[in-house]
């Protein structure tokens, strides 16, 4: 005999207590605030052009300056709340992954900084960079394959 709840009584549970999906909202906030945050780093790229910085170095000085305002505002607990706003558009771009090296390292800094900030840093970015990486070289070892072997 059983004592659990049946398959209906618990979606019906689990509809009641999940939140409303707002689809097509959530995905033009995610396509303008990422969009946004894409011409914001052209608009940066341009102007280290203009400073004088070659392309190639215009761009790394991109990613440095996006990551560093994005490290600022984890700080400041400032880009959480506009990732609560703006969803997946701020996470996806360079700016999430900053948000994702600061957050853990913010949060275990009371434990030091090698135990606590250093160690937990890569918690959540390791794994990404990890699997990323992983996938690269897998990717680019099928496209060599393909490319000189066949």
């Amino acid at each position: 005999m059983s004592s659990g709840i049946g398959a209906n009584e618990y979606s019906h549970m689990v509809q009641k207590a999940s939140p409303p999906s707002h689809g097509i909202k959530n995905f033009l906030w995610a396509f303008f605030s990422g969009g946004g945050i894409c011409c914001l780093g052209q608009f940066l790229c341009e102007l280290w052009q203009r400073i004088g910085f070659s392309l190639s170095q215009a761009r790394g000085m991109t990613s440095v300056t996006l990551i560093f305002f994005t490290a600022i505002l984890t700080l400041c607990h400032v880009f959480d709340d506009i990732a609560r706003h703006t969803g997946a558009g701020t996470l996806v771009p360079i700016t999430g992954f900053a948000n994702s090296m600061v957050s853990p390292a913010m949060e275990f800094r009371r434990e030091g900084f090698i135990a606590g900030a250093g160690a937990k840093m890569f918690s959540i970015a390791g794994p990404v960079l990890v699997y990323g990486i992983s996938a690269s070289v897998l990717y680019g070892l099928i496209l060599w394959s393909i490319t000189y072997l066949m």
